[in-house]
């Protein structure tokens, strides 16, 4: 936590969790290769890690935790692998330089803020296992222009997409 000097870190396969705030505020963490041994990344696990480029998330990891990836301002993509069901609340919220993200089918639920203000992405597909999208989880992605929402999502939270191209004050949607 907060070890603002260090550059790298090899996680060993011995690992099975990467618990809560572990390499939180290690600004200088450029990339990070988590094992597949890992099956849960816990609450602010790498939360401002602001020269954090690139993860691997390995298929594996069953949950990822609220704000786990929060504030990683430049992480330009992620890929969240099928055996993730769930993605916590505001896990990548802020990651401004954020322009990719696959979400694999597997995920059930996107929690409120997961992806907020995540100001580069542009588009989204969300898998047909997702069955809700939570509270502002898209809010403020100014450049979001196309998202693919399957028919399985039956519930889509306040403001999910406020402050994006697609929905701005002008838009009428209900939620």
């Amino acid at each position: 936590e907060n070890c603002s000097s260090l550059t790298s870190v090899d996680i060993p396969n011995s690992v099975t969790s990467i618990g809560a705030g572990a390499f939180v505020g290690c600004t200088s963490l450029t990339s990070v290769t988590i094992p597949n041994s890992v099956t849960s990344i816990g609450e602010e696990a790498f939360g401002g890690c602001t020269s954090l480029t690139s993860v691997t998330i390995p298929n594996g990891v069953m949950s990822i935790g609220g704000y786990a990836f929060a504030y990683c301002t430049s992480l330009s993509s992620v890929t969240i692998p099928n055996s993730v069901k769930n993605i916590g609340k505001s896990a990548f919220e802020g990651c401004s330089s954020l322009s990719s993200v696959t979400i694999s089918n597997g995920v059930t639920s996107i929690e409120s803020e997961t992806f907020a203000h995540c100001d580069s992405l542009t588009f989204v597909t969300i898998p047909n296992s997702v069955k809700s999208i939570g509270d502002r989880a898209f809010s403020h992605c100014s450049l979001l222009a196309s998202v693919t929402i399957p028919n399985n999502v039956m519930e889509i939270g306040e403001e999910a997409f406020v402050g994006t191209i697609i929905y701005n004050d002008s838009t009428n949607w209900e939620n």
